[in-house]
């Protein structure tokens, strides 16, 4: 049996990457690391334009196809990635820990919201809500991350994004993961401009807190109607 404990490889891609390319590599490490051939993967990267269409994507949540549209493979709707929104894709075989795949998106949330906080933005989980979100310069509520995961074998594909300075007006062309009563927003818009590189460092720096969570039950925060 592959050995859940086996060290991590972290890859940073400066340049953007094609979407379609980056997705290949990712399926084939997902298949390697479940067949315990290689060691995990975190790889943060940037995308190209394009629209990514999750297992639940509506039709009519496709706006204006403006951007290569790709269907993703991941749980969600669909969502937009471009330059200025740095990406995890996180590839980490589960067995030996929890083996909670809502555990496992409640860590992500959780890394993603303390790194924000390490930039001085307050972000949190939304109920019924997809994603990160906190304030924005007007005062709403607007989404800063995203999540969608796919989990095969045990081991985990795709991630979480956090934008940094995309072209906001990109996200017109959807609906982003099908909610249409809340705005996007990002670091640059709320007066925080955080470079790819002080981003990466920043997550980096808090992953032993992340993989800790791993290890750990996810609390459960339903409602206790909803949690029988």
């Amino acid at each position: 049996m592959a050995d859940p404990r086996r060290s991590i490889e972290w890859r940073r891609s400066d340049a953007p990457v094609a979407y379609q390319g980056a997705l290949a590599e990712m399926t084939a490490r997902n298949a390697a690391i479940a067949a315990g051939e290689a060691d995990d993967l975190i790889w943060q990267l940037e995308h190209l334009p394009v629209y990514t269409a999750g297992t639940s994507a509506a039709p009519g949540e496709l706006l204006d196809p403006r951007f290569e549209v790709v269907e993703a493979g991941r749980g969600g709707r669909y969502t937009y990635h471009g330059p200025g929104q740095r990406i995890a894709y996180v590839m980490l075989d589960l067995k030996g820990r929890a083996r909670d795949v809502r555990g496992y998106v409640h860590a992500l949330e959780g890394w993603v919201i303390d790194t924000l906080g390490d930039f001085g933005v307050e972000a949190w989980r939304a109920p019924g809500r997809i994603g990160i979100w906190t304030r924005d310069i007007d005062g709403s509520e607007a989404k800063i991350g995203a999540i969608g995961v796919r989990v095969r074998r045990w081991v985990t594909m795709h991630g979480l994004s956090v934008n940094l300075d995309p072209d906001l007006s990109h996200f017109a062309g959807i609906v982003p993961c099908g909610i249409s009563d809340y705005g996007v927003t990002s670091l640059a818009r709320l007066g925080k401009p955080v470079s790819a590189a002080a981003w990466d460092a920043a997550m980096r720096a808090r992953a032993d807190d992340f993989l800790a969570a791993l290890d750990r039950p996810c609390p459960d925060t339903r409602p206790k109607e909803a949690a029988r």
